[in-house]
């Protein structure tokens, strides 16, 4: 079990080290779904290497062949080929167990789907007004930044939107930004998932700090755009008499 084998294994746990734990301190964290992707791909690439050559091929897949066919084992490699054999059905029978059967426990925080936003962004209003110029604006800075999620229909079906869990936020819907300020949507499209207090838990969201790369105007035409373009009005607090 040496050579390309741990070689093959240390740069799986580094990818996965790096997609986990590296890469969210500096940007919003991936879902599960994309990091188990990019492990995929990149098992896919040291398989392909690996298989380049009738050398290669031997170095990389003999020393699992013999040990799974138990070819000049004796000892304590017939035990740890026996363990291995049976040991791994069962594990990953009881994975697939514990994954599907119901749970009578509740849930290990309060998941609040539209947690409250800081203080700092409450009562705040769009200061740019909704004319046609503004609006047509903000659906082309949509276009461009937020379309390959959210979808260029505005339904959350864009051509990234199968790589995330949960997935994006379907505009067109009456239960997402038609029950929202605009001020919300100001503040989590500003700070993003990595903005999201406890209480987001374990709804986390993938989107990025816009406010890394968009000034704030840019931020309140989209949103202008993206009600106009789901054809939703945002949510007002109606003015005492």
């Amino acid at each position: 079990m040496k050579g390309p084998i741990i070689s093959g294994a240390i740069i799986l746990a580094g990818v996965f080290v790096f997609l986990k734990f590296l890469l969210p301190l500096f940007t919003a964290p991936l879902p599960a779904s994309l990091i188990y992707l990019y492990l995929a791909l990149a098992l896919s690439g040291i398989m392909i290497f690996g298989t380049m050559s009738a050398p290669s091929l031997e170095a990389l897949m003999g020393p699992i062949f013999r040990f799974l066919s138990g070819q000049g084992q004796s000892g304590m490699g017939q035990v740890a080929r026996v363990a291995v054999l049976v040991m791994f059905p069962l594990l990953v029978g009881w994975q697939t167990y514990t994954r599907l059967a119901p749970s009578d426990l509740p849930p290990a925080e309060n998941r609040t789907i539209h947690p409250a936003p800081p203080g700092e962004f409450v009562g705040l209003s769009n200061p740019y007004p909704k004319t046609p110029e503004n609006i047509m604006m903000g659906k082309g800075l949509y276009a461009a930044y937020c379309s390959p999620c959210h979808g260029a229909n505005f339904d959350g079906k864009g051509p990234a939107a199968p790589g995330f869990n949960p997935p994006p936020a379907n505009f067109s819907d009456p239960g997402t930004i038609a029950q929202l300020q605009e001020a919300y949507l100001f503040w989590r499209i500003k700070k993003g998932g990595v903005g999201l207090p406890v209480e987001g838990m374990p709804w986390k969201s993938a989107m990025p700090r816009w406010e890394v790369e968009l000034p704030e105007e840019f931020i309140w035409k989209i949103i202008m755009g993206e009600y106009d373009g789901a054809h939703q009005s945002p949510r007002t607090w109606e003015e005492e008499e």
